[in-house]
């Protein structure tokens, strides 16, 4: 399975980025898909993830109410449409599938397969 984030950039507070990761390869191995981010001098966090084996959606608190994620089965392709941008939200994001459980799917280790990221840049 590959990965292949996109859609990252440059945007002025306030404003809005629309992230894409699609897949490729063996997608039924994969049954949920999650956004992670890395800011400079801070770990990976969660950011929000999608599990359409169970139709379920989970954010982080930080990006609860201003993210969206969402899924295109007939592209392949997850989205992460992020609005109500703050410079906290500058960071690295990067795509992950699997088949994440409901106790990991906020982790790292829920997922198997990583795309390269997409870096989000957000100035004041």
């Amino acid at each position: 399975v590959q990965l292949q984030a996109s859609g990252g950039g440059l945007v002025q507070a306030g404003g809005s980025l629309r992230l894409s990761c699609t897949t490729s390869g063996d997608i039924f191995s994969i049954n949920g898909m999650g956004w992670f981010r890395q800011a400079p001098g801070k770990e990976r966090e969660f950011v929000a993830a999608i599990r359409w084996s169970t139709n379920t959606i989970y954010y982080a608190d930080s990006v609860k109410g201003r993210f969206t994620i969402s899924r295109d089965r007939a592209k392949n392709t997850v989205y992460l449409q992020m609005n109500s941008l703050t410079r906290d939200d500058t960071a690295m994001y990067t795509c992950a599938g699997g088949r994440p459980i409901t106790s990991s799917i906020r982790s790292e280790r829920g997922y198997t397969y990583w795309g390269q990221g997409t870096l989000v840049t957000v100035s004041s």
